[in-house]
């Protein structure tokens, strides 16, 4: 989730919509999560459709049957992601806003995947305490403010191979600037410097651009 304060590039938009058309069959269940999110007042600061099913085929590869994800907003990246799992998998997704909690519920039974989908409300550092791993896949995509200390609980709560995916790592080149005053941005710089220095991560960053402008995702398996 990332407040865009950039111009969009056509061209960026309108390949995603290109690659949309050919690789992304139209899908009533997502646009309706889409589509009920904004009647009930949630930002428009999910994961682009083209992004979505990037997470939903790297959980496939990995061949994920526990899946965490902090960060659940309307649920939209919780759907992809569920729709990875086998049919006795089961995915654990953090909201700290209730109303978004609620709205995330209603999209996801209405995709047909409230049986392996629990969404818990509170403050994911609270929750994340009181879980027990280990998850297979972990997609992390909350306040950047606690990104350092979302990846410390990833890593007690992984395996060795788990797949970690952090959103909004690049933040429109904001990430450069060590004397920004955003602490958004200064807790993405933390976390780059805490992935870089924990052994048992093999991690690297990929810079994105289309619908969502520009950004990227950072992506680490756990040794």
């Amino acid at each position: 989730m990332v407040e865009r304060t950039q111009p969009q590039d056509a061209g960026w938009a309108a390949v995603d919509h290109y690659i949309e058309q050919h690789l992304l069959p139209a899908d009533a269940a997502l646009d309706a999560a889409v589509a009920n999110s904004a009647a009930r007042g949630l930002d428009d600061i999910a994961v682009a459709p083209v992004q979505g099913k990037l997470l939903h085929l790297m959980a496939r590869m990995a061949g994920a049957k526990r899946i965490l994800e902090v960060g659940t907003l309307g649920g939209y990246s919780t759907i992809w992601l569920a729709r990875a799992l086998p049919e006795d998998g089961e995915l654990v997704s953090l909201e700290l806003v209730d109303h978004n909690a609620s709205v995330a519920r209603e999209n996801i039974a209405a995709a047909g995947l409230a049986d392996r989908v629990t969404v818990l409300q509170g403050a994911a550092l609270d929750t994340l305490a009181t879980l027990t791993g280990p998850f297979d896949f972990v997609f992390i995509d909350a306040d950047k403010q606690n990104n350092a200390a979302y990846i410390d609980h990833a890593i007690r709560l992984s395996r060795p191979g788990t797949t970690i995916v952090v959103d909004n790592v690049v933040r429109e080149g904001g990430v450069l600037d060590a004397d920004s005053a955003d602490e958004r941005i200064q807790g993405t710089r933390a976390l780059f410097e805490a992935v870089a220095a924990h052994p048992r991560l093999t991690a690297t960053a990929v810079q994105t651009v289309g619908v969502k402008k520009w950004d990227g995702f950072l992506l680490a398996v756990v040794g």
